[in-house]
């Protein structure tokens, strides 16, 4: 296993100075509680506005707006939010913005598409393609589907609330336990990838979009000389620090077999058509882990990256 040794030359220079203590989890919600703190986020208008919200909110919008998969659509999504936040504050005054209902947003929508915004907007007045108020639709839909997700709402309170599903969902001791039985299960059928997926984001409650810019060069081998050297792997966390994690030992030799396929700089996870790891490839893989190692049919259905990190990202600081 040609794993590249840890501090090497591949790491960065500044590496040991933020590395953190092996095992610590990586920082979310709770870390960066203000918008303002996270990457590519000016400080302007609609940052401070959405930091003025409540400490709960404040957390949630966070929360929502790292887990994006990039700085263009964090930024797209913010301009979106605050608009929102906006026209909820005149329409509604006093309403808290986790407290609207699917009807404030069929409002805003409708009435974004007829021009009859007069805040929340850039041209007052002036009417939005179709295709802007389905983004924006979008994105406000996922804002409240994650919200619900980390258990930040309750069931109704929320506009994507699903009406036949819990309000919140927290995997117990057993189900991570049938989850690691069931990527065994994966990587015995030639799912290796799939495996290791499950294997690291149950451990390490990574991102999506950690995960899918993973390389092999990620992989650090310490006591070479030994038959079972400490594997760890280093991830970017939410705030752009460097962040170690030991990888149990029952997953080295999935790391083996993929690594052995991957040329230096190859991303070390990627989906069946060579693609990078999408949230939809492995809410599947995680659901087919589930099933596979005894999760009860009704929840394997529920597992889902998101909430996996739930428990930290909505946890009081």
């Amino acid at each position: 296993m040609s794993y590249a040794p840890a501090g090497g030359p591949a790491a960065p220079a500044d590496e040991a100075a933020r590395r953190r203590v092996v095992g610590t989890p990586p920082a979310r919600a709770e870390a960066v509680p203000c918008v303002g703190q996270i990457a590519g986020l000016r400080p302007h208008a609609d940052v401070e506005l959405l930091d003025a919200l409540d400490h709960h909110t404040r957390r949630t919008v966070a929360a929502w707006l790292q887990d994006r998969p990039s700085t263009a659509t964090r930024q797209a999504c913010l301009q979106t939010l605050a608009g929102f936040v906006r026209w909820l504050q005149s329409a509604e005054p006093g309403l808290g913005l986790l407290a609207a209902t699917g009807a404030h947003l069929d409002a805003y929508c409708e009435q974004a598409r007829i021009g009859a915004l007069t805040v929340g907007v850039r041209n007052p007045g002036r009417a939005l393609s179709g295709a802007t108020v389905a983004r924006k639709h979008r994105a406000l839909s996922s804002f409240y589907w994650f919200a619900w997700s980390i258990g930040a709402i309750r069931q109704g309170d929320g506009v994507c609330t699903p009406a036949d599903e819990p309000r919140s969902f927290a995997i117990t001791r057993e189900e991570r336990r049938m989850l690691r039985h069931g990527a065994s299960r994966l990587a015995a059928d030639g799912r290796v990838a799939e495996a290791v997926a499950v294997a690291l984001i149950e451990a390490t409650g990574a991102s999506v979009a950690t995960l899918a810019s993973l390389t092999s060069e990620d992989l650090h081998a310490v006591g070479h000389g030994s038959n079972n050297p400490l594997v760890l792997v280093t991830m970017r966390d939410d705030r752009g620090d460097v962040v170690t994690f030991p990888v149990p030992t029952w997953v080295h030799p999935w790391l083996r077999a993929l690594s052995s396929t991957r040329a230096a700089g190859d991303l070390l996870i990627k989906q069946g058509d060579g693609q990078p790891v999408s949230i939809d490839w492995l809410t599947a893989a995680l659901q087919d882990a589930g099933s596979a190692g005894g999760v009860p049919a009704s929840r394997a259905k529920l597992l889902h990256p998101r909430r996996l990190r739930a428990g930290t990202a909505a946890a009081p600081a």
